[in-house]
C-alpha cells in the first residue's frame, strides 16, 4: 500500500484527460495567525487550493478540483500533485474563528514549484474578549451530548467520549431535559460541556407539531460604554432550515437586532453528525442596548415545522468596544 501511495500520480495511465505527475505542480508556504497581539504559527491548520471564490466558498464548490493538506507545528505546508489551473488558497485554523483566503489567485503550471513564503491570517476581531462559550473548532462536540433514549440500542464505540453524538435520537432529548422552559446559560457559573445542549432544536408540542426555541445567555457588565459598539462573534457548526434571531435585553421586540435569515440544509442533526457547513457572523451591538449589571442575549431559533430544524453552535464570543 505504501508503495502505491508513493507512486501516485501514476505515469502509465494513457487517457489524455489523466494529468500525470510531471504535468502537476506544488505550492508551499508557512501560515501564521495574528489575533491582535503577535504572529503565532498556525499548527495543525487545514490549507487547500480550490476554485476561485469568496472565503469559505470551497465548502459548497463541487465542480472543480481541490487539493488539501495540514500544516506542521510551525505552520509549514506543502500541497503536492496539483493539477494545472487557477486557484485560490484557503485555510481554517483550529482555535480561531473564520476562514482565511490568500489575497491573490494562484496559477499552477506543469512542473511549477510555487513558494508563497509567509502568510498571515487575521481572524475576525473588533475588541477584547469579554466572555466566550465553546471552542472555535467548527464542531459542536465540546458541548453537552445526552445519553440516548432508553428505548434505543446504545452502540459501543471505541471512544465513546468522541463519538457519543452518533447515538440515535439525541435531538429528542432536548424536550426531555427542557420540557417547558428553554436553556439558560449563566456566564461565569455555567459550564458549556454540561449546560449547553449540543443542538438548538425545536420542541414537540403535539402530533407533528413543533415550536422554535429561545435560549438565553445571561452575563454581567460593569462600566458599559454606551457610546461605543460591542461585537458578538457567532460561529455555527451546522444549520438545518433555521432562522436564528438575536435580541439584546428585550425578548419581545418585533424586529430582532440581528437575523441570519433562512439558512442551512446540511441536515447534520438528523444524520448524527457534529458539524455541517460552517457559518460565521460578526454582529454589532450598540452600547446603549447594554446596561451595567445583568444583561441577556436571546438566541431564538424561530423555525418550527419539523424535529430537525435547528443549529449547532461552534463558538460564541462577546467582544468589548471596537479597538
Amino acid at each position: 500500500m505504501n508503495q502505491e501511495v508513493a507512486s501516485w500520480p501514476y505515469e502509465f495511465a494513457l487517457s489524455k484527460d489523466y494529468i500525470k505527475s510531471n504535468q502537476r505542480g506544488t505550492v508551499r508556504g508557512q501560515l501564521f495567525v495574528n489575533d491582535g497581539k503577535q504572529n503565532v504559527a498556525a499548527s495543525n491548520a487545514y490549507v487547500g487550493l480550490a476554485p476561485p471564490g469568496e472565503a469559505g466558498s470551497w465548502q459548497t464548490e463541487n465542480k472543480g478540483y481541490q487539493f488539501w493538506t495540514k500544516t506542521d507545528g510551525k505552520g509549514n505546508f506543502i500541497i503536492e500533485n496539483v493539477i494545472f489551473g487557477t486557484y485560490n488558497l484557503y485555510a481554517t485554523v483550529p482555535g480561531f474563528i473564520g476562514d482565511y483566503k490568500y489575497t491573490s489567485n494562484i496559477k499552477v503550471t506543469p512542473g511549477s514549484n510555487i513558494k508563497l513564503g509567509t502568510l498571515i491570517y487575521k481572524p475576525p476581531r473588533n475588541g477584547a474578549t469579554i466572555w466566550e462559550i465553546g471552542i472555535p473548532d467548527r464542531s459542536a462536540a465540546e458541548f453537552f451530548i445526552p445519553n440516548p433514549p432508553s428505548q434505543f440500542k446504545v452502540h459501543k464505540y471505541k471512544n465513546n467520549s468522541e463519538t457519543k453524538f452518533r447515538q440515535y435520537g439525541l435531538w429528542e432529548q432536548y424536550g426531555v431535559l427542557y420540557p417547558k422552559n428553554d436553556l439558560v446559560y449563566n456566564v461565569g457559573t455555567s459550564n458549556y460541556s454540561k449546560d449547553w445542549f449540543y443542538a438548538q432544536v425545536t420542541r414537540k408540542i403535539g402530533i407533528n407539531t413543533y415550536n422554535g426555541t429561545t435560549w438565553k445567555i445571561i452575563f454581567n457588565l460593569a462600566n458599559v460604554n454606551i457610546a461605543s459598539n460591542y461585537t458578538l462573534q457567532l460561529a455555527l457548526a451546522a444549520a438545518e432550515e433555521a432562522d436564528l434571531h438575536v435580541l439584546i435585553n428585550d425578548e419581545k421586540l418585533q424586529e430582532p437586532h440581528f437575523s441570519t435569515g433562512h439558512i442551512g440544509g446540511s441536515n447534520a442533526i438528523a444524520r448524527h453528525g457534529i458539524h455541517g457547513l460552517y457559518w460565521i457572523y460578526s454582529i454589532g451591538i450598540q452600547g446603549k442596548l447594554l446596561v451595567n449589571g445583568a444583561n441577556t442575549i436571546f438566541l431564538i431559533q424561530s423555525s418550527g415545522l419539523s424535529p430537525f430544524e435547528g443549529v449547532m453552535y461552534d463558538y460564541i464570543r462577546l467582544e468589548g468596544p471596537h479597538q
